[in-house]
């Protein structure tokens, strides 16, 4: 443990010595107080769109000479860093347009210039092909990721970030939100870095955005050495909407519906070096009725039966809101110092009535829950770049801290009766989260990079009950350090490599063991080679070990009665599951079609799953307990295909199939699943008429999901959307609708497990009242350029992906 804390201290004071002497390696010398930077936004000159990796080429005049260069990013911005004052031609071409220059100068007094936005022409035999009228590209393919641009599809309009989920391709969505890739366990960040939102439960925290902030949401199932190991399956990334332009510039959206309503708002207002932003956003969500019929039956070994029957509803309203501030200066062309400030509040919750037979006596539990969610994240980066064009070195800190009451109530009415004794019950969760992190970039050459880095993290979870004897306290501690390698085998094969090493301390407390400790010493390699094909083809081949470690609702060993019959209890001797992963890809594009394939395996030990059992109370009644175990190694086969057509220039098809093997077995339990398929079917369809009209369908086909005790039956989602662009295309107005159909989606969930009590059989019908219909608006002012910067992320936490709660089997709307 010394060496390895010194190790890290070691590589510390090594960031410490590039940091005061900016050459790094390379040694070079102290760059002049004078250099700038010159910056623009390419865009084509007849449909406006970003010209992605258009080559960007700095020439100096006097002598015609070229000193430095780019590629656009994504968005069309390019940055040209180090720039001497003086008198310069910036050339911009790309295959298909007519190069362009423009004359720009800098000088000491002013090192930076903006040129703005430049447009470029196509050339003639490029003009046939071009769409002046259509629709955004919707899917993106890289060469570790896929991107989902949310903005660009109208059927999200009036939804949350659940409703985006369930339609970005290889993510598969429940009923209650838990979210899948490829049948693995997922992390979620936003804009790059956790969020406390996410602490608790994922499910929750996704209903606290609205789609309308979501810009696009990153599908990495592949990451390097460099993210934290956390996600068996791979790691989410939301980007929300963001602007980073000269003067002043946002967005206003805003929607209304059946089902729910959304609000938002981002402003940008930016003057040579200082970029202040904010957002803010609202949901509120109606009451509706959520029906859940619920079977319980144990087969007691003394031959007799214990059965409970539930019929009721559950009336949930749901609201939040979330707002943001940042700030962004740069010093000069080479260091740089950013902060952000966000909070969210959200709160659901509501009546419920339950009919209960058990074992031939009837009575009736009227249930009130209200369960609340406050959050504070503060991010604060430093990031100093030199002369040497890719090298970089950055420090980051991070709070995070969130406070989770929760107050539930029973009155249980027995036949005949109108009222009965009230029960309440009430809890408070607390979690504070302290990150440190410091970064490392040094090319070598343009083709060759080292990236190193250290970080700790340094958690307190806390949950506090109505009887202090029952009160949990949960630290973890990991300090983590990483190294990452990549350089060209040849001039069309990339290789990527790295070493991550993550060392865990634990230490909680529980009212019957007491005081726990536990500690582990984790290394998690990556390695991705890509080969570059005919035709546009990339060919990669995949290697990473991750890691999922169980979060404070997986730990928590209170007993939450709310339901009396259904208990729920968590569990703080899990063991986090590790799990290797191996990935072949491949990906083309034809003619303006895009096809990417892929197959993997996906082996991972001490898989994590939701339990039940039966036990009896010191009643001597038959109850059953939902809870968490390590239930055995998982063994998993699966591919994905993704494919978008364009049958005319102003129409664009695209589906995503996706399959995977589940099977779970245990040498020392006998416990062995055997092997079942599961599917995810994704189709969209979308056309532009021209003036600024566009209709989309789509539609979502989840199979039934598989668990080592039971399955849930399959889910689909359809909806369609209407819109119409208005003011000189800043803004746009729509209808949307989403399972018109049919007004509830009804989920058919069965258990099956067996105990020293005997042989239990659970069965869970539930009807999720999902259609809706909507109307939105969007405008945009200003000039918007999208920009990333670098924030901490924390991967490493399994985060909940079950709905908590009581009640009505904790079904949320």
């Amino acid at each position: 443990m010394k060496r390895f804390l010194l190790s890290i201290l070691f590589i510390g004071m090594f960031f410490n010595v590039n940091a005061q002497f900016p050459g790094g390696l390379g040694g070079a010398a102290k760059k002049p107080a004078v250099f700038g930077r010159i910056s623009a936004v390419i865009l084509d000159s007849l449909t406006k769109k970003p010209v992605d990796y258009a080559t960007v080429s700095l020439i100096k005049v006097k002598d015609n000479k070229p000193v430095n260069g780019s590629v656009t990013d994504p968005s069309g911005k390019t940055t040209i860093q180090n720039v001497a004052p003086d008198e310069y031609k910036l050339r911009v071409g790309f295959i298909g347009y007519v190069t362009k220059t423009v004359l720009v100068t800098t000088t000491p007094a002013k090192p930076d210039n903006n040129l703005g936005t430049i447009y470029l022409s196509p050339n003639e035999n490029t003009l046939a092909d071009v769409q002046v009228e259509g629709t955004k590209a919707v899917i993106e393919n890289k060469i570790d990721r896929m991107v989902y641009n949310a903005e660009a599809d109208g059927t999200n309009a009036g939804g949350d970030a659940t409703d985006v989920m369930r339609k970005v391709p290889m993510l598969s969505v429940d009923i209650d939100g838990n979210v899948q890739l490829r049948g693995g366990a997922v992390r979620v960040l936003i804009n790059g870095k956790p969020s406390g939102t996410m602490a608790s439960s994922v499910a929750d925290a996704l209903k606290m955005i609205p789609a309308e902030q979501i810009k696009s949401v990153e599908v990495i199932t592949s990451p390097s050495a460099k993210y934290d190991a956390e996600g068996s399956g791979g790691i989410i990334n939301i980007i929300t909407k963001k602007s980073d332009a000269q003067g002043v510039s946002g967005t206003v959206n805003a929607s209304a519906g059946t089902r729910q309503n959304n609000g938002a708002f981002n402003l940008t207002a930016k003057t040579g070096r200082l970029s202040l932003n904010t957002a803010l956003g609202t949901n509120l969500a109606y009451a509706q009725k959520s029906r859940v019929a619920f079977e319980n039956i144990t087969y007691l070994n003394d031959g007799s039966v214990s059965s409970v029957l539930q019929d009721g509803y559950s009336k949930w309203s749901r609201n939040g809101y979330n707002g943001s501030f940042g700030l962004d200066y740069d010093f000069n062309a080479y260091n740089n110092i950013s902060s952000s400030v966000k909070y969210n509040n959200f709160s659901n919750g509501g009546p419920g009535v339950s009919n209960y037979l058990r074992n031939g006596e009837s009575f009736t539990n009227k249930s009130d829950m209200d369960m609340g969610f406050n959050n504070l994240d503060w991010n604060v980066d430093y990031k100093k770049t030199s002369k040497r064009e890719g090298e970089e070195f950055t420090v980051s800190a991070q709070l995070s801290t969130s406070r989770n009451p929760t107050s539930f109530s029973n009155e249980f009415i027995p036949a005949g009766e109108t009222s009965g004794p009230v029960i309440p019950t009430n809890n408070t969760g607390v979690n504070h989260e302290y990150t440190a992190q410091t970064d490392y970039v040094y090319p070598f050459s343009k083709a060759t990079i080292l990236e190193v880095g250290a970080k700790g993290i340094f958690r307190n979870l806390n949950s506090q009950f109505d009887d202090s004897e029952q009160d949990f306290e949960y630290n973890q501690n990991v300090a983590a350090a990483y190294g990452v390698i990549s350089f060209k085998l040849s001039k069309k094969l990339n290789f990527k490599g790295g070493l991550r090493s993550e060392y865990t301390r634990i230490d909680f407390n529980t009212q019957t063991n007491g005081l726990q400790k536990n500690d582990y010493l984790n290394l998690f390699p990556s390695a991705i080679i890509s080969q570059t094909l005919k035709g546009n083809a990339t060919l990669k081949l995949s290697y990473n070990r991750r890691v999922q470690r169980p979060s404070y609702v997986f730990l928590n060993p209170f007993l939450n009665d709310s339901d009396p019959f259904n208990l729920r209890q968590g569990q703080p001797n899990l063991k986090p599951e590790l799990s290797d992963n191996l990935e072949l890809g491949y990906s083309t594009y034809i003619k303006g079609s895009v096809i990417n394939a892929s197959v993997f395996y996906r082996r991972t030990a001490d898989v994590i799953e939701g339990s039940v059992s039966s036990f009896t109370d010191e009643n001597g009644a038959t109850k059953t307990l939902s809870s968490y175990l390590n239930v055995g190694t998982a063994q998993t086969y699966g591919a994905n295909v993704f494919a978008s057509y364009n049958p005319k220039p102003k129409w664009t098809l695209m589906t995503n199939l996706g399959v995977n093997t589940y099977e779970v077995s245990n040498s020392e339990t006998g416990l062995s699943t055997g092997t079942f398929l599961n599917y995810n079917i994704f189709g969209r369809s979308a056309y532009g008429f021209g003036k600024g009209y566009n209709f989309e369908l789509f539609g979502v086909v989840n199979s039934p999901r598989r668990t080592y005790q039971g399955k849930t039956d399959a889910m689909i989602f359809y909806g369609a959307s209407f819109k119409k662009e208005i003011l000189n295309k800043k803004g746009s107005i729509g209808i949307n609708t989403l399972n018109p159909f049919t007004r509830d989606l009804h989920i058919k969930t069965v258990n099956n497990a067996v105990n020293g009590l005997g042989t239990l059989y659970q069965s869970t019908n539930i009807y999720y009242p999902l259609r809706s219909f909507g109307i939105n608006f969007s405008y945009s002012f200003g000039k918007l350029k999208f920009t990333e910067k670098k924030k901490i992320k924390n991967d490493d936490i399994k985060q909940d992906q079950q709905q908590q709660g009581g009640g009505m089997g904790g079904l949320q709307q």
